[in-house]
Order: C-alpha cells, then sequence, then structure tokens
C-alpha cells in the first residue's frame, strides 16, 4: 500500500480504538470524520477564497492586520532560512497574510499555504490552524498527525489570539513541508510561534485601550505574566483606577466576565485591598496642592487660581494638611 493509504488505514483504525477520543489528536480525528463528514484520503487542496472574501475577511479583522505585520516579520526572519513559512488566520481558518521565500512560492502555493486558502478544521481536518482555532491552544500538528493524508508532508505549529474581551480574533502559525523537519525542531519553532502570538495580542490590547494604563499582572501561581494558555495577563486602568479591560489571561487569573467590566471595578477591590476613603481623599488632595505649588514655584496665589480655589481656601487647606511651604 502507498503511504497515503497507509495513512488512512492509520486513521481509521486509530478511531475504532477504545478510547481514541481521549487522546488529544485522535479526538480531532474524530471530529473530522464524524462532525465534518471527511476522509483522511481525500484529494484536493485547500478551499480557496475569493479575491472579494479576502478582502472582507482583512477588513472584519480592523486593525490586527496592520498591528501584526512586524510580528510576522520577526517571526519570518527566525524560521524563514530553514524553509518555513508565516501565515495569519483569521478566527475562521482564513490565511489572510503571510511571509514566505520567494524560492518557495510555488511549493507553499500549491500546498495551500498561501492567503485566500481556507484552513478550518471542518474543512481540511486536524491541521495547525484549525485545531489551534477549534481547542483554542497552542499546539503543533506534525506530518502523519494531520487527518488528511495529502498533509502528512507539513508540519504546522499555530497559536491562538484573542481579542481585548477574551473572543478567538486570529491565529498565527508557521507552516513548512521539508522532509527533515523533526518533531524536536518543530517544538522549538512552536515556542517562537507563541511568543509571536502573545506579542500581536498584548498589542492589540494595548491599542484597544490607549487612553488607559496598561499594567502587567499575575497571581502567586503564574509570576511570569503569563497564563498557562501562554495568553498575556494585562489589565487596562483608566485614571481613576478603575478596571475597564482585561485580557484573556488576566481574566482566567480574576475568573472576570463582560458583566464584571460592564460596572466600576475598582484595581484595588481586584486585589483584594480594602481601601480608607477618606484617607485616599486626604492623599489626593495633599497630592494636587503639593503639584500645583510646584508649578508655580510656591506661589500660593497662583496655585489658588490653577486649582479654580481662592487663596484662603487654599491656605486653611495647606494648614489643615500640615503642609510647609
Amino acid at each position: 500500500m502507498g503511504s497515503a493509504t497507509n495513512h488512512a488505514v492509520h486513521v481509521e483504525s486509530t478511531l475504532q480504538a477504545n478510547g481514541a477520543a481521549k487522546h488529544a489528536i485522535a479526538a480531532s480525528w474524530q471530529r473530522s470524520k464524524l462532525l465534518h463528514q471527511l476522509h483522511p484520503d481525500h484529494k484536493r487542496p485547500p478551499e480557496r477564497m475569493s479575491s472579494r472574501e479576502l478582502k472582507e475577511a482583512r477588513e472584519q479583522l480592523g486593525s490586527l492586520v496592520s498591528t501584526a505585520e512586524s510580528s510576522l516579520d520577526r517571526l519570518y526572519l527566525a524560521v524563514g532560512n530553514v524553509g518555513c513559512c508565516v501565515i495569519l488566520a483569521d478566527a475562521n481558518g482564513v490565511a489572510v497574510d503571510r511571509r514566505g521565500a520567494v524560492t518557495d512560492d510555488k511549493t507553499f502555493r500549491e500546498w495551500g499555504l498561501w492567503t485566500g486558502s481556507l484552513w478550518s478544521e471542518n474543512s481540511e481536518g486536524t491541521n495547525g490552524i484549525g485545531t489551534c482555532i477549534v481547542e483554542k491552544r497552542a499546539l503543533t500538528i506534525h506530518k502523519e498527525q494531520h487527518f488528511h493524508s495529502k498533509n502528512t508532508n507539513l508540519s504546522c505549529s499555530a497559536a491562538p489570539i484573542f481579542d481585548h474581551e477574551g473572543k478567538l480574533l486570529a491565529a498565527i502559525d508557521v507552516s513548512s513541508c521539508r522532509a527533515d523537519l523533526t518533531a524536536e525542531f518543530a517544538r522549538v519553532i512552536s515556542m517562537s510561534v507563541v511568543d509571536a502570538a502573545r506579542h500581536i495580542e498584548s498589542e492589540h490590547f494595548r491599542q484597544s485601550f490607549s487612553d488607559a494604563d496598561i499594567i502587567l499582572t499575575s497571581s502567586p501561581s503564574r509570576q511570569s505574566g503569563v497564563t498557562s494558555d501562554h495568553s498575556p495577563s494585562l489589565l487596562a486602568i483608566d485614571q481613576d483606577g478603575i478596571v475597564v479591560g482585561a485580557t484573556r489571561g488576566a481574566r482566567r487569573i480574576y475568573g472576570l466576565q463582560n458583566d464584571a467590566l460592564k460596572t466600576p471595578l475598582l484595581l484595588s477591590d481586584l486585589y483584594g485591598k480594602k481601601i480608607n476613603h477618606a484617607k485616599e481623599y486626604e492623599l489626593a488632595e495633599r497630592r494636587v496642592i503639593l503639584q500645583a505649588l510646584a508649578h508655580t514655584h510656591g506661589n500660593v496665589s497662583a496655585a489658588a487660581t490653577s486649582m479654580g480655589i481662592s487663596r484662603a481656601t487654599l491656605h486653611r487647606k495647606i494648614k489643615f494638611l500640615g503642609l510647609e511651604i
């Protein structure tokens, strides 16, 4: 039997084995066969979107495509010289952007590793982009782990990108069809893919809350500021100390839902700290007065005017707070 036939037989026998669904790859194979009605010996190349459909897919991602450009470039510089291409796909599995060597273009186009190609799991079965999107986690689908026999020469490492509300937005993938690419080296590539996805997600979050302060947060068990699913743990804080945004990683750490961010949520409350509001008010007033006096070089009249209060009122506050001028 040929290698394609052997692979199809292997897939079928694995799915018939007891407990096959407990294995991550076998579970994806099971979805491919039973849920999506696909067959391992499917030979057609991936479906290609029309120019109009590709344009619409890119537009729906908004600024993410431009935000991801520098990360895609850096990732390609790291893996391009070993015969890999870099792909950015939307949440439907449509490749909306890519990087690859011109000398490899013909090969990658034939394999469907090209903009406009559809790599959803329900279309291509188990594959890096599609399975990453379904399972919402970073993974590598190496050669024979693909569902379709036609894709078993590929090694694909993908990682998800979540938006500012913790919803799956896109996926980034590095694929290669080199015969000598080992599973060990694929795991090294996977780490670079995860780093790129993490950077894109963080930049997208910062742009979504451009008027807020962005802080890196972590729980005691996650001191790196990155959750076990590789999502960055960032919070967006407005000028009043209210949490206005949280990445998926932060939401997982603090158990936050979208509804929790629709009502005022203090950063101090999130950290479980009790606030003495009287003391905080006094400290805030003290800080404003000292700043006003610093800006006016100690001129009380000018400071009072800048604060919108009378000189007498400012003198009383200075005396009450025990400030020295």
